[in-house]
This record gives C-alpha cells, sequence and structure tokens, in this order.
C-alpha cells in the first residue's frame, strides 16, 4: 500500500468518530472542548476576537498558563484561530473558526442549561450531603 493510501485509508477510518470507543480521537477533542478551561475559552470567544490579557481577564481564575495550554490545544483541534502581529510589543489575538463557531454554540446552550437548573442542582448537593 502507498503511503497516500494509507493516508486515505486512515482518514477514512475518522470520517465518523465513535466517542464511545476508547481509541476515538473525538475523544481527546471532547476533553480539550469540555476540560475546566476549555469550555470557558470557547464561551469568551463566542463574543468575538479578543487578544491574551483579555481572555486572561474574562475568564476568571485562569493562569496564565493554562490559558496558553488551553488556547494551544483548542488552535491544533482547528476551533481556535491564532493571529500574531509582527509589531513590538508583541499582539496575538484569537478568535473562533467557523468549526469553533458551531462548537462554541453547544457549549454555550449547556452553559445555559446548568445555569438555568442551578438551583435545582444545588439543592440536590444540599439533600445529598445533609
Amino acid at each position: 500500500m502507498t503511503r497516500a493510501e494509507q493516508a486515505a485509508a486512515l482518514l477514512r477510518q475518522f470520517e465518523t468518530g465513535n466517542v464511545m470507543v476508547a481509541e476515538c480521537p473525538s475523544r481527546m477533542v471532547l476533553q480539550h472542548v469540555t476540560s475546566r478551561w476549555g469550555g470557558l475559552v470557547m464561551i469568551a470567544l463566542q463574543t468575538g476576537t479578543h487578544r491574551f490579557s483579555t481572555l486572561r481577564r474574562r475568564v476568571g481564575g485562569v493562569s496564565e498558563r493554562m490559558l496558553a495550554q488551553t488556547l494551544q490545544l483548542l488552535e491544533a483541534d482547528g476551533l481556535v484561530r491564532r493571529v500574531a502581529f509582527d509589531v513590538v510589543p508583541p499582539h496575538v489575538e484569537y478568535s473562533l473558526t467557523p468549526l469553533g463557531e458551531d462548537v462554541a454554540s453547544h457549549v454555550v446552550q449547556l452553559a445555559g442549561l446548568i445555569e438555568k437548573n442551578l438551583p435545582t442542582i444545588m439543592a440536590h448537593r444540599l439533600t445529598k450531603a445533609a
């Protein structure tokens, strides 16, 4: 099998994911999007293009290191676009790709559902803790 045929076979294997299969790469992407900081970064970027410092302020509690790692992972997944301008001091902007916009809309819906039901969730936690 030629190298091109091997690459084509590998791509066909991943045409449709199955998140319930241990080896499925969709699990990795799901982990990036639903990680502690990934979802919050996606929500913040849904409002538009932001610089690193602005994102850090918007996503309360995230360290510089964790924000940088999260942005790198989401960029590698094709969800975030990073544009670096050749100026001094350095100027870098982050925004969602079209795919990232689609994913972020679902993350926002999930966060909204959780926030809408937060009183019920918290009441349940209190009864379980008692």
